[in-house]
């Protein structure tokens, strides 16, 4: 187990270096392949009517007149020990992990992003608490009363909420159970759980029904069709041979091995989201990871697009790690070897 967790450790550290180096090319490099010198990146951060001398600051400012090599180095360094930067006549020190200064602010990216993190964060367990109750019960009872008419209707129910985009069904509950019933806050009226927990969770049940529907979906027909597969196992009829009570089949043997390839589909989608839900964040104004991605591609801030995807990126990989780890928990035929 030991070797194993650091097997994939390293092999985590190394996907996390892959991505920031893909991520950081996209944004660096290709705009030269395409045809973009240093000058008019620069003159975009300077303002109107920018001047010479102006561009030429930026460009040693924003360390844009170095190869693309070295400013990457210069990346994984802040990473690493922290690095310097030069404002004017003033040099700040961000520690490490130092993911670099806002283009366009001038402020530390790391704490604008856990500044945004916490909302994401509630956003994301809230929304994954609701899917997993609601996908997963309805799934199994969908699979024991097949071909009834509860399996009918909440296969029905599931397809739609899997065809149905999100920023649809968002904009439709706002506009039913807000703006004409009233029954839930309107979009932009997140506030922090720290300045009232009772407002912060008003604010967020609309956002994570919303958000649950989609992924409740998906999740019911995936556990459907595993307990379908699974009932028929031969160690189901064994275990009723045995006598065993029906509840205690279908809950410790059949949906526990059901549950592998949701606790899969689990993190890779939880992870997802952690890194910010972009749609969902959008469509309510929920200041959090994915809104932040969305502004600052639009205003082409460079270091904090770079700072949402490997703060993303890592979020997926450590999640997927615990899933991994948890596989031999759920279900002893799995070995970790």
């Amino acid at each position: 187990m030991l070797a194993y967790i650091i097997r994939r450790l390293v092999g985590a550290v190394l996907m996390l270096l892959l991505i920031s180096l893909v991520t950081f090319g996209i944004f660096f490099w290709l705009p030269k392949l395409a045809g973009q010198t240093t000058d008019q990146l620069a003159a975009s951060y300077v303002g109107k009517a920018p001047t010479a001398e102006a561009i030429q600051a930026t460009k040693e400012r924003l360390g844009l007149d170095k190869p693309v090599v070295v400013q990457y180095g210069h990346y994984l360094k802040g990473i690493v020990a922290g690095e310097d930067f030069k404002a004017g006549p003033v040099t700040d020190h961000c520690p490490a992990p130092c993911l670099g200064y806002s283009f366009r602010t001038s402020q530390p990216v790391l704490p604008t992003l856990m500044d945004r993190a916490p909302a994401t964060l509630g956003l994301a367990i809230g929304a994954a608490i609701v899917w997993l109750i609601v996908g997963v019960s309805t799934g199994v009872v969908s699979a024991l009363k097949r071909g009834s008419i509860w399996d009918r209707a909440a296969m029905v129910v599931a397809l739609s909420g899997v065809s149905l985009p999100i920023y649809f069904t968002g904009l439709v509950s706002l506009a039913l159970f807000s703006y004409k019933l009233g029954i839930f806050p309107g979009g932009g009226s997140y506030v922090g759980f720290s300045q009232n927990p009772l407002t912060w969770f008003e604010s967020l049940v609309l956002p994570w029904i919303t958000l649950a529907f989609l992924y409740a979906a998906m999740y019911a027909r995936l556990t459907r069709a595993g307990m379908l597969e699974t009932m028929n196992e031969d160690y189901i009829r064994t275990a009723r041979a045995k006598g065993l009570p029906e509840k205690t089949v279908i809950t410790k043997h059949a949906l526990r091995a059901s549950l592998t390839p949701i606790l899969t589909i689990f993190g890779l989608d939880f992870g997802l989201l952690i890194g910010g839900a972009v749609l969902t964040e959008n469509t309510f104004s929920i200041p959090g990871l994915g809104q932040l991605a969305i502004s600052s591609i639009g205003t082409g801030d460079l270091p904090m697009v770079l700072g949402v995807t490997t703060l993303a990126a890592t979020f997926i990989v450590v999640i997927n790690l615990i899933v991994d780890l948890l596989y031999a928990i759920i279900d002893p035929r799995v070995r970790l070897g």
